[in-house]
């Protein structure tokens, strides 16, 4: 099986098989993530890469992959995932749980190891009840 994917492209994953291959793009990658992550305890939503004046962009749950990069390395796959976390939870105990749940999720779903996941908490959200 023969692995391809540029960086941060519209490039896909191929994986060649008996019968054709399968191409796999970043984007369905980076939703695979996304919607991973905001099912994990302790995350409010997806985050946009950047802060706008000081602020995260709490994303709509249609955009979740905007909140996650995805890149090939020599391994597999490394996956930068850009969360906001509700108030008042460890920090520490919620992104370990969202790299183990992101990391099964795509391993399970494209068959292609992860080899990391680094997550970027843009910020903290009150829920209200």
């Amino acid at each position: 099986m023969s692995l391809q994917m540029a960086s941060k492209t519209t490039t896909a994953l191929t994986q060649s098989r008996q019968w054709g291959r399968i191409e796999v793009f970043p984007s369905a990658v980076a939703a695979i993530a996304g919607h991973a992550a905001t099912r994990c305890y302790g995350i409010s939503g997806m985050a946009g890469r950047g802060l706008r004046d000081g602020f995260a962009e709490l994303l709509r749950r249609e955009n979740v992959d905007k909140g996650v990069d995805v890149v090939q390395v020599e391994e597999g796959l490394a996956i930068d995932v850009y969360v906001i976390v509700q108030y008042g939870i460890r920090i520490s105990e919620v992104a370990h749980n969202l790299q183990e749940t992101v990391k099964f999720e795509v391993e399970r779903s494209v068959n292609v190891p992860v080899v990391k996941v680094n997550v970027n908490v843009q910020g903290v959200r009150e829920e209200r009840t």
